[in-house]
């Protein structure tokens, strides 16, 4: 039986990839990425689903946020189930999928590596980690688990 991507619309997801994670976990092609670990964002939130988008960039963005002191990896992931718009950036916040951003209660199997993203200067990554302390400080703001 086929798994179905479907949108919280309840519209077909047509993005194909191909899809990137990004961490600062040292990981190997054939390793499996699985939902079950702290939130980068909130860390008292374990998350119940992992997230990957289809921008390279998108994900050197994440591997820049996440948590470690590991170097900064960008993955090429293949979904091994069905996976869904990321609901923490569509439509919440912005309309549609922008960012092609994606999540998943299934694991990700690593295909490969990227090493040619986009990092963020020293400045661009203090006001992401800023933007990350002020939502951690705010009691009202959530992640969609």
């Amino acid at each position: 039986m086929e798994s179905k991507n479907i949108a919280p619309d309840g519209s077909d997801i047509v993005d194909n990839g191909p899809f990137y994670h990004g961490t600062k976990a040292d990981l190997q092609i054939g390793d499996l990425l699985t939902a079950g670990f702290r939130s980068n964002y909130k860390p008292e939130v374990i998350m119940n689903h992992i997230y990957f988008t289809a921008l390279a960039n998108g994900a050197g963005l994440a591997a820049a946020l996440a948590k470690g002191d590991g170097d900064e990896r960008v993955y090429i992931v293949e979904p091994t189930g069905s996976f869904e718009n990321d609901p923490n950036v569509t439509d919440k916040k912005f309309p549609g999928n922008p960012t092609r951003s994606y999540r998943s209660q299934a694991p990700l199997k690593i295909v490969g590596e990227v090493t040619d993203w986009i990092r963020l200067t020293p400045d661009e990554l203090r006001t992401w980690r800023e933007n990350v302390a002020r939502i951690n400080a705010d009691p009202t703001a959530e992640i969609i688990n």
